[in-house]
């Protein structure tokens, strides 16, 4: 069997340890490495030749990814889960305790277990590379560091700092990394290696100390200061997770132990959080969705067919959408985008919103000037249909109008080439009916992505019955090189996500007129787990967007879909939200809290009286956006369980620990499920009838991921 370890040494004393995992493009590190590395450690011990080490990666562009995740799945205890962590602690104990100076050269991803060796080295030094990027991402699967990290990285860099790197999961850039004493030196990479070894042969074993802030410097000396850090920090952590995610407390104890009680009873402790985290439900759903979207990354949406490449793509409309949409298609897909609007005060909105977003790049020093203009370069815009004629693609961003729609597909018809693909960003119109008016239909395709574009990590690519594969494939190739994960759908009102956002809105308003007031509703679905809640939502889209999608929905899917009519008197009285600072909210107030526009309750008639409680609330809510997701599955509009559940997290950021509506009504059991509708269709209405799909689930006790 081949290694993964090779040992070498140099003519001067020291020794290079390359780590190159055979047939993988990234090394991560396995409970099966351990045999193997204490076998090299032992060597190394036994050699009074070898004055030093250095530890590097064989592969091009990364050092060590991190663990292999699909290792956890395969714990079937907390006992399983405890062993491979202190399987790890031994290793880098064993590693810290080598009586030589160890260096780590660090070039590409240095991420959780990856992170936790170079840790356990005495020095590190990364390049200068923009893929290199170090960070302990652990919390984002509901884990915590189980190599050390807890222990380690707050020694290093200190106790704040660290705190701030295990609870949020960010990644650190080489200069960031080198500020805050987490790494001694940064090189280019032609010089890593050589760099390595004169730090290892100078002897200095110990690494430099972080430059912590004087105030963090005087609370963390003291054991009265610490204890206002990791209070302060349970705080924060509580507000933000609700009691939803039980990682990021787990940390803060782990590293509130080891500082006090020392490393090793903190390993000890970290050790146990870490078994008993891998064994959460949590954990087990933010898992099925790293696994679900690296899959998703493999697949064409269009089986064997090959997309063609996008080498020119044009925007039309230069809205917030239009520019949001050319500023991922210039700065992440680096694709050249022509933007065209019928006037040139939309074009200079989409110019200066791309240039805003890179310009922060550029205060933050994550980008040099020179890049930003590279990237601004890559837009250009036209009132006219000039300089179009080579384009590759072309996304529509124009306002909710069937006319008008047509029009743009006849117009790229005759304008661009034969093979264009025509992409429309309609957020409700079924595409056949806008591909109704093309010669060519074969090249027309849905891309409906959400706002605001940059942040939102969502794409629908839809499908109509006449959409060629390469189309398909073309269009999901382009929306991934834009950073986004694309999910096929076919074509119906709505899609799938608005499809069931428009329930849980529609629900929402419901029991706003039932007397339920915007505060009571917008926290309880934030405790549950959504981002925001279905007000804060509906003045953020626009009251005067989901006015219009109701109807279409309505008209299409039928009467479940009608909106509440008292949304009439909102419009009536000009409230768009927070577009024209008029809707459920008061805008433009010097208060830090959002205050509720108390005067929204006599426009629509009511006095609020909170009278169900907060699971009540967020049971009805949520129920329609269940049997609605399993209705879309039934009709086929979305492929699979899988899709429908990465659909709604990084759509309609529906609550990632709960691992998508699928997963969700495994746990809760599709029987329980067909009960509680049962009983709302009988309270409140037809609309909570049960589909089909959901009402034979329950017969059988199938399931919708094994």
């Amino acid at each position: 069997m081949d290694k993964s370890f090779t040992l070498s040494r140099n003519e001067n004393g020291i020794a290079v340890l390359t780590m190159d995992v055979p047939g993988e493009t990234m090394n991560t590190l396995r409970a099966e490495f351990g045999p193997e590395i204490s076998e090299v450690l032992t060597e190394i011990r036994s050699d009074h030749q070898i004055k030093g080490l250095v530890i590097i990666s064989g592969k091009k562009d990364s050092f060590v990814a991190g663990a292999d995740i699909s290792m956890l799945d395969a714990c079937t205890s907390a006992d399983d889960a405890k062993q491979l962590s202190q399987q790890g602690h031994e290793v880098f104990l064993a590693l810290e305790a080598l009586t030589i100076p160890v260096v780590a050269a660090i070039n590409g991803p240095c991420l959780g277990g990856g992170l936790e060796l170079a840790l356990a080295c005495h020095m590190r030094v990364c390049t200068d590379s923009a893929k290199t990027m170090m960070g302990l991402p652990e919390v984002q699967l509901g884990l915590l560091p189980g190599g050390g990290g807890t222990q380690r990285l707050p020694r290093l860099v200190g106790i704040t700092t660290a705190l701030d790197m295990m609870l949020t999961g960010k990644q650190l850039r080489p200069k960031q990394a080198l500020k805050m004493g987490l790494v001694n030196d940064v090189v280019p990479e032609s010089i890593l290696l050589r760099t390595a070894i004169e730090m290892a042969l100078s002897g200095k074993k110990m690494p430099k100390k972080a430059k912590a802030s004087m105030v963090n410097r005087v609370l963390e000396g003291t054991s009265a200061g610490r204890n206002i850090i990791f209070d302060q920090a349970l705080k924060q952590v509580n507000k933000k997770t609700h009691g939803n995610y039980p990682a990021p407390e787990k940390i803060i104890d782990c590293v509130r132990q080891g500082m006090t009680k020392g490393l090793i009873k903190g390993l000890e402790v970290e050790a146990t959080h870490f078994a008993d985290l891998v064994m959460s439900p949590e954990s087990e759903a933010l898992r099925s969705i790293f696994f679900a979207t690296t899959e998703m990354k493999k697949e064409s949406g269009a089986g064997d067919v090959q997309a063609k490449p996008v080498k020119k793509a044009m925007i039309l409309g230069g809205g917030l959408m239009g520019g949001g949409i050319a500023s991922v298609t210039t700065t992440k897909a680096k694709i050249p985008a022509r933007v065209k609007d019928i006037n040139e005060t939309g074009l200079s909105n989409a110019l200066s919103y791309a240039y805003k977003l890179l310009d922060k790049g550029v205060k933050r020093r994550h980008m040099t000037s020179a890049a930003r203009d590279n990237l601004m370069a890559l837009m250009t815009t036209t009132t006219e249909y000039k300089g179009i004629k080579d384009a590759d693609i072309v996304v529509e961003a124009v306002f909710e109008d069937l006319g008008l729609k047509h029009q743009m597909v006849k117009d790229v018809e005759r304008e661009c080439g034969e093979h264009t693909i025509f992409a429309s960003n309609t957020s409700s119109l079924p595409i056949s009916q806008i591909a109704e008016a093309a010669q060519r239909p074969e090249n027309v395709i849905g891309l409906h992505y959400f706002s605001p574009v940059e942040k939102m990590p969502l794409v629908e690519v839809i499908a109509h019955e006449k959409t060629s594969a390469e189309t398909i494939a073309t269009t999901v190739a382009f929306a991934r090189k834009q950073g986004k994960t694309p999910i096929v759908v076919q074509d119906g009102a709505g899609f799938y996500v608005n499809r069931i956002l428009a329930l849980y809105m529609n629900e929402a308003a419901n029991l706003l007129l039932q007397g339920e007031s915007v505060e009571h509703l917008d926290k309880a679905l934030v405790k549950f787990g959504f981002p925001v809640g279905p007000m804060t939502l509906l003045d953020e889209v626009g009251i005067d967007v989901g006015a219009k999608i109701s109807p279409i929905l309505e008209k299409e899917l039928g009467a479940r879909f009608q909106a509440p009519t008292a949304f009439d008197k909102l419009l009536g009285d000009d409230r768009k939200g927070r577009k024209n600072g008029k809707g459920f909210y008061q805008y433009g107030t010097k208060s830090k809290k959002k205050l509720v526009d108390e005067s929204v309750y006599a426009v629509l008639g009511i006095t609020p009286t909170a009278t169900s409680d907060a699971a009540e609330v967020v049971q009805r809510c949520v129920v329609q956006m269940l049997n609605e997701a399993v209705r879309c599955l039934e009709e086929g509009i979305i492929a699979s369980a899988r899709d429908g559940d990465i659909g709604a997290i990084f759509g309609i950021g529906f609550p990632p620990f709960l691992g998508g509506p699928f997963r969700y009504i495994d746990t809760m059991g599709p029987a329980k499920l067909v009960e509680i509708l049962n009983q709302y269709a009988q309270d409140h209405g037809e609309r909570f009838k049960p589909c089909a799909m959901l009402v034979e689930m329950a017969e059988t006790g199938s399931r919708f991921h094994s």
